[in-house]
């Protein structure tokens, strides 16, 4: 794959992202808890957030068909691996999570960032990747790469995609 990654703000429409943040980050949406990030920690870290999974082989959530008009003809999406929405509550300071990778083989991840805050994603490269609102971080999902805690919102809210 040839991409790096690249950033691209204000991804969405305005409309569509005030719609799409209001659908997730609310008490009516569905959030579950993960005892671990990734795999890459320990079954003893104290590492824990919530996910909420809109795709993974079929649609699994009722805001996909949402998730699909306004971001697949964007994203160029030829097939879909996965969808999820993150959500890392708020740490005293911030936490760099293991780095992992999302599948072992060539594909797309995409990082959308539902709210600003001081949370980020970190890539193999080392760069850091600032959390804010309407943000898309196209990158390599295949490489390795690390997600962050807040320390200045209640949590860090993203949706992450991986595809061809």
């Amino acid at each position: 794959m040839k991409l790096k990654y690249k950033i691209i703000d204000n991804f969405l429409h305005k409309e569509d992202f005030i719609t799409l943040k209001n659908s997730i980050i609310n008490k009516e949406f569905s959030w579950y808890f993960q005892d671990l990030i990734n795999g890459n920690h320990a079954k003893n870290d104290s590492t824990s957030y919530f996910t909420h999974l809109i795709y993974e082989d079929t649609s699994n959530s009722s805001i996909y068909p949402f998730i699909k008009k306004i971001f697949f003809n964007k994203l160029k999406i030829k097939s879909l691996i996965r969808i999820k929405c993150n959500c890392y509550p708020s740490t005293e300071k911030i936490r760099i999570n293991k780095k992992h990778i999302d599948y072992d083989f060539e594909h797309q991840g995409a990082i959308f960032s539902l709210n600003t805050c001081d949370g980020f994603t970190s890539l193999n490269n080392g760069k850091k990747i600032d959390s804010i609102e309407n943000r898309l971080l196209l990158f390599d999902a295949n490489k390795p790469h690390a997600s962050s805690t807040c320390t200045n919102a209640k949590a860090r809210f993203n949706i992450n995609f991986n595809y061809f």
